[in-house]
């Protein structure tokens, strides 16, 4: 939060503000600040000389240099006060932070009233320091303008987080820490001083004792006094009006200026603008992000030109010393040129930096001073400001957006030595322009961070060089077989992040990637080696299951609300290697026969599995089983199932076989073979049964050394 302190000084005292108040032109002043810099009019342009005449527009007249209009929301209303007719001109000075401030042009009269109420001269003007727009007070002077009482409670806030340890308040000298604090009282003690003035007895005894930290706590949250109309100092804010945007009472309504303007809520307006600021605070994240990142480019090209720099001289001497004597001379001119020209490049690189830091710095400290205003719950406090935070917001998202995150050097020395001239010619040497860029893209670079394997699907990430100038219209991606054969084209686009599902299991595959444009292609990138999964991690798909299917645990568990048989497939499909998972059973109830194989993805969903041409299926009850695909039901084996019985799925596509397990023991002969294709993991059950997916299992070792003696 450190970097929003510059939003919460006054810029005329430089200090944090006090008693903050909102000038028209949506700036803010200490109260006292306001008094000292005030000046005394000419009575031609007073505003009651001003109504007297007609020309009088709004409660604060801006004063223009010319003296020939007066400020209005058609206009600009921006100027320089410079003094009038009856008072010399006074040279402005400045704030402690930087701003320009007009002192005023006799000193205040002393007075023992607080700066908002203390009488203010007649006809007296004020200048804002920061826009230098010039306004001439009515009768109520300072009292005419709002307090910002946003501001206010984000500076408590703020001087809250940065303070030390809470003091006792009682204390005569030097304070102690505080121990508890009365809520009732609202005073910090440190232990003597409870004991002295807070003793536990008679009415004292019922208030409440708090630590410290808990007493900041509820005085932060503490309801803040609600805001009162600057024209009827007795009635409270209750609507907004439209048309002046700013917060107004009841007789307003009926008796006031506002009495034939358009009003809303208070509380609609208020959630409605907040609602504004945070949407354009989000594009200015967007900014403030890429500028961290920008500055990152541009630290990086600092480096960069360092080592081209180095590289660049290096062959240059070599060149140079290879002319002996008579080089020599030429030498010295040519590094001096390559000096000068690296740097002219350090010097335009940093002063970017320079310039873009300063800009993030802003571009942060209104952002937390917005998130904090946000956090406001004073509806009325907050639309004093929202209108010109969400105009600062634009703005300065704006500054970021006309070409100030481009680099204004390039890192490469356009510069080349031509030694092919005669001795001669050596006095004639220079340098001469280097290589045109090449109309080729550079070759990619892999982010071997962001590149990983899942299952059977493999993620690869790559991106342009950090320094290279010729851009890409796209990007072809290659992968091999799996099994070192030839590399085939899995994707081409403009996107920098490919996912490639369907792979084989346990294999290893050869990845690369080049760039095109419409000049040709690139150079391939280096090749990255990725391994798929030696087992096959999943769960069941809600996207492709029959909706009667009810999900749980992580969609690892499934049951069904329906009496009839509804199908539901698992979310990995297998086309090559040797895969077994297991599923356990939760409840069983009423003898039911449930079905547990494999399945095409389009396989029918309304039926027990195997019932159609695309499931290949056992389906067991409490006292045997039978295989069936197509509606064709063969090898009845005897044996069943139980609550807590464990059903296990091979599917060896090596050896087209897929065979069942109940209870780690093989469940008939093998049920099927010729398997080939892309085979998804499925079930058939009803609301009777519920079933427990595990995979990621090893193949059982007893049917690993069948298939090896095999």
């Amino acid at each position: 939060m450190e970097e929003m302190e510059e939003e919460l000084k006054c810029p005329v005292c430089g200090s944090f503000y006090r008693e903050p108040i909102i000038l028209p032109c949506s700036h803010n002043l200490c109260q006292a600040c306001a008094r000292n810099i005030l000046v005394q009019t000419p009575e031609s342009e007073s505003p009651q000389s001003r109504r007297a005449s007609g020309s009088g527009v709004s409660d604060y007249d801006y004063l223009d240099l010319d003296k020939m209009s007066l400020y209005s929301e058609a206009d600009s209303g921006y100027g320089s006060y410079g003094g009038f007719a009856s008072a010399p001109t006074t040279p402005c000075q400045k704030s402690p932070n930087g701003v320009r401030v007009f002192p005023p042009a006799m000193p205040p009269p002393v007075t023992h009233l607080s700066p908002a109420l203390a009488p203010v001269p007649r006809n007296s003007c004020i200048t804002c320091p920061q826009c230098h727009r010039s306004l001439i007070l009515d009768d109520r002077g300072l009292r005419g303008f709002p307090k910002n009482r946003v501001l206010e409670g984000v500076i408590d806030r703020y001087q809250q987080s940065k303070a030390a340890a809470l003091k006792c308040q009682l204390c005569e000298k030097a304070p102690k820490e505080a121990t508890v604090m009365c809520e009732q009282c609202d005073v910090f003690y440190c232990d003597p001083c409870r004991l002295r003035c807070h003793p536990p007895r008679g009415p004292l005894a019922k208030h409440r004792l708090v630590p410290p930290a808990q007493g900041r706590v509820s005085r932060r949250l503490s309801p803040r006094k609600v805001s009162t109309c600057t024209d009827h100092e007795l009635e409270n804010h209750s609507m907004y009006c439209v048309q002046c945007k700013m917060p107004v009472c009841y007789q307003c309504l009926e008796e006031g200026k506002h009495s034939s303007h358009e009003v809303k809520a208070l509380g609609a307006m208020w959630k409605l603008h907040k609602s504004q600021l945070s949407q354009a605070l989000n594009g200015l994240s967007d900014r403030a992000k890429e500028a961290k990142e920008f500055l990152v480019q541009l630290r990086n090209m600092v480096q960069q030109i360092q080592e081209n720099s180095v590289e660049f001289e290096a062959c240059l001497v070599a060149q140079c010393d290879a002319l002996i004597d008579a080089l020599n001379r030429r030498k010295a001119q040519l590094l001096a040129r390559v000096n000068k020209e690296h740097e002219h490049k350090l010097k335009v690189v940093r002063d970017q930096i320079s310039h873009c830091t300063v800009k993030l710095r802003q571009t942060t400290g209104l952002m937390e001073y917005c998130l904090e205003v946000i956090k406001e719950n004073d509806p009325s406090g907050f639309l004093q400001i929202s209108d010109a935070l969400i105009r600062r917001v634009h703005l300065t998202e704006d500054q970021w957006g006309k070409g100030t995150l481009t680099p204004r050097m390039t890192t490469d020395f356009d510069l080349s030595l031509d030694n092919s001239p005669l001795l001669q010619s050596i006095h004639q040497l220079d340098f001469v322009q280097m290589k045109a860029s090449s109309p080729v893209p550079a070759t990619p670079i892999l982010q071997l961070e962001e590149c990983c394997t899942h299952n059977n699907s493999a993620t690869l990430s790559w991106k342009q060089p950090p320094l290279s100038m010729v851009p890409a219209e796209g990007y072809i991606l290659e992968l091999d077989d799996g099994n070192g054969g030839q590399f085939r084209e899995v994707y081409v686009g403009k996107e920098t992040m490919c996912t490639v599902d369907g792979l084989h299991f346990n294999s290893t595959y050869n990845a690369r990637v080049k760039a095109f444009n419409k000049t040709g292609v690139s150079q391939y990138s280096k090749t990255l080696v990725l391994q798929t999964s030696e087992v096959a991690w999943f769960a069941f798909d809600p996207g492709s299951a029959h909706s009667d299917i009810i999900f749980s645990n992580d969609n690892l568990t499934v049951t069904c609300s329906s009496y009839d048989d509804r199908v539901v497939l698992g979310k990995t499909g297998f086309s090559k290697g040797v895969h077994y998972w297991e599923l356990t059973v939760d409840r069983y109830d009423n003898h039911p026969d449930p079905a547990f194989g494999v399945a095409r993805m389009d396989v029918m969903k309304d039926v027990m599995l195997g019932k159609d041409d695309k499931a290949w299926a056992m389906y067991v009850d409490n006292n045997r089983s039978w295989f069936m695909h197509n509606n064709s039901h063969t090898n009845r084996t005897e044996g069943g199932i139980t609550k807590g019985a464990t059903i296990g799925v091979l599917l060896d596509l090596n050896r087209k076989t897929l065979t069942f397990f109940i209870n780690d023991e093989q469940q008939g002969p093998i049920a099927f073979e010729n398997m080939e294709g892309l085979f998804f993991p499925a079930v058939s059950l009803n609301r009777n049964v519920q079933v427990t997916l595990h995979t990621g299992l090893p193949v059982p070792d007893f049917y690993s050394s069948r298939a090896s003696i095999a």
